[in-house]
């Protein structure tokens, strides 16, 4: 028997004592997770981190007058009189709890079919710590040689998961996929004349053949550090902001938490009961895809087992779609958009899949060429995003231009704005799309932001 019939196995019989113990509805998760994780400082490893992880996550639904009582456990132990015992423990403490009318399973239109999403490659299985541990040193010996200016360093750091993710629930549905996620991650030091600054490069992917090559990593994070030297503060103005690919999928993500169905019915988003409205540029489409071939955030069937899908979720500025699962849906009046997410011992909530700003076509350079003066970030600090107000202040790093070249590195300040002014004055996108996680967008340009410095 294979390890994911195994795994549907212990499922199964989880679902089953639920059942037994008088359960009217319920759900079972199991995930197993295997990670190696490694750092490599200069020439020495830092140190090396192998686990070996699986969790047992029960939820038991017991009908009331008004509504489903629920309770949710979790277990590291999958003998079988443990997850016997773990079962009814669930149900007895689920009838302890409070109704909740909205509680429950998804309706129907669970996942019927387990298409191909390449969220893993065999082959890959059997790399070695040493292999990993060859690419970190790698990226740390071309980041140091990229100049002398580079004197320390974070460390070079690479990791590989891979997890096995089974789910069934008592309206029916039983499945499994396998997924993997692998990444290498540099920050070298740059010093001159008494200046140290430090920056950052990443790559990710599900397969290590496509990951970046080592060298080319740790040359860009050290050629990103170079640029920051000699960093001062500018005065206080109003200018335009520019975005790069790592710092333009923050604005998404914050996009992203005003749109989740939890903070749109709890009101506590600016953006709620706007659907059909314009919020944005008409420059701006996002999409959220939960089958893209080899996302980061691609599974075929979400945490409640709905079908992942693709879903609009801004076409041209105008609000399209919020992120969904049953209980927000439930709370809406509307239908789940597959974007249940759930760990093993947790209750579902809403999370995006592959969500991104679809790109233009103009590059980051031709964007900075067009703007006479004006900000490009390459570092955000802090979280000074308020989702109620649309509030936004964040410190920043990054670029001074003038006269559409960049002039100067730039620290120490902070850019303000109302984010939905911010997102209806998104007057540039860049073709340069960047996965880096879940959440990916190309470089941008806002018309004008509040630049805080001296």
């Amino acid at each position: 028997m294979s390890n994911g019939d195994l795994a549907l196995e212990v499922v199964r019989r989880a679902l089953a004592k639920i059942r037994g113990a008088g359960a009217d509805a319920g759900d079972v998760m199991l995930i197993e997770t295997d990670a190696l994780e490694a750092r490599v400082r200069r020439e020495e490893v830092d140190f090396v981190s192998q686990a070996r992880e699986r969790t047992l996550g029960i939820r038991a639904l017991v009908s009331g007058d008004a509504g489903f009582r629920t309770a949710i456990t979790s277990t590291s132990d999958l003998s079988l009189e443990a997850v016997d015992r773990m079962a009814a423990e669930t149900v007895a403490l689920a009838r302890a709890t409070a109704e909740d009318p909205d509680a429950g399973l998804p309706d129907d239109g669970f996942a019927e079919d387990s298409p191909d999403l390449a969220l893993c490659d065999d082959a890959d299985r059997g790399v070695s710590v040493e292999a990993r541990i060859e690419d970190a040193r790698r990226a740390e010996a071309a980041a140091w040689s990229t100049d002398p200016r580079i004197e320390n360093s974070e460390g070079s750091v690479v990791s590989s998961e891979f997890s096995r993710i089974a789910y069934g629930n008592t309206a029916g549905f039983l499945g499994h996929y396998e997924s993997a996620h692998h990444s290498l991650f540099s920050e070298p030091i740059a010093r001159q004349n008494g200046s140290m600054q430090r920056d950052t490069w990443m790559t990710v992917a599900r397969r290590l053949s496509d990951l970046e090559d080592p060298a080319a990593v740790g040359r860009r994070a050290a050629e990103r550090a170079i640029r920051r030297l000699g960093a001062r503060r500018i005065p206080t103005c109003e200018a335009p902001v520019i975005f790069d690919p790592m710092t333009a999928r923050s604005l998404v993500g914050h996009l992203a938490t005003c749109l989740n169905g939890y903070a749109v019915y709890r009101e506590t988003s600016f953006l709620g009961g706007r659907l059909g409205e314009a919020v944005a540029s008409d420059r701006v489409s996002i999409i959220d895809d939960g089958r893209r071939s080899g996302g980061l955030g691609s599974r075929p069937f979400d945490g409640e087992g709905l079908p992942t899908r693709r879903n609009l979720i801004v076409e041209s500025g105008r609000l399209r779609s919020y992120l969904l699962d049953s209980y927000s849906a439930r709370k809406l009046g509307m239908r789940s958009t597959g974007n249940a997410a759930r760990g093993a011992g947790s209750a579902p909530s809403v999370a995006p899949t592959n969500l991104w700003l679809e790109p233009g076509e103009s590059s980051l350079d031709e964007i900075i060429a067009a703007t006479d003066r004006g900000l490009l970030v390459t570092e955000l600090i802090g979280m000074g995003f308020n989702p109620v107000t649309g509030d936004y202040s964040r410190g920043a790093v990054g670029l001074w231009i003038e006269g559409g070249e960049i002039q100067h590195p730039v620290e120490e300040i902070t850019i303000a704005g109302h984010f939905g002014e911010m997102l209806a004055a998104i007057d540039a996108i860049g073709s340069d799309l960047m996965w880096l996680g879940r959440i990916a967008s190309p470089s941008l340009r806002i018309a004008t932001m509040t630049i805080a410095g001296e």
